[in-house]
């Protein structure tokens, strides 16, 4: 059985694994630190349930355990319908205040994590076949890189990057981590 969804096996291999790298929370950090929150949802647009392998399209979906169980928890019901005079789904809202204690607490996180989860944040705001996941994903990607002052990278660039050319690669990485 493959883990990762069928949406990420036509990625290039390294931006395959990127995704990976980032599925991995952080050492050191609480059970429920707003990290976990984040990517609970983040490794339910990238893998399958482990226990009935569907695809989840929510961050509230009761089911999936704790590695890729809800962000939030929605008893009512409410985040099925669409916002008033908006088609999108409400849980854009609660998903919003869950990334912004992500943003708060950054400086609890160690920078090699959250390097590997901005560009996997990127890579889903690219590549998920969902139009409301992936615009939300690049929002992510958006913010993450304006919070650490870095340029956004277009999806030319990132495919240029990460795209299973050794030559691209270490034209677009510093020598001294080439070896």
């Amino acid at each position: 059985m493959i883990v990762t969804q069928e949406w990420t096996h036509q990625l290039t291999c390294m931006q395959q694994t990127v995704l990976l790298t980032a599925v991995r929370g952080p050492d050191g950090v609480a059970k429920y630190h707003p990290s976990k929150f984040m990517l609970r949802w983040y490794r339910r647009c990238v893998l399958l349930g482990a226990l009935d392998h569907n695809v989840f399209e929510n961050p509230f979906d009761p089911r999936g355990g704790s590695f890729t169980g809800p962000s939030f928890d929605d008893p009512a019901g409410l985040c099925m319908k669409a916002l008033p005079g908006n088609e999108t789904p409400g849980w854009h809202v609660p998903m919003q205040e869950v990334f912004d204690s992500y943003l708060q607490s950054l400086d609890e996180l160690p920078h090699h994590f959250q390097l590997h989860f901005m560009h996997a944040a990127e890579i889903v705001g690219y590549k998920h076949p969902d139009p409301l996941i992936r615009s939300w994903w690049h929002y992510v990607y958006r913010e993450l890189a304006n919070d650490m002052h870095l340029n956004i990278e277009s999806e030319a660039d990132l495919d240029y990057r990460l795209g299973d050319s050794e030559d691209q690669w270490r034209e677009k990485s510093s020598e001294a981590t080439q070896r």
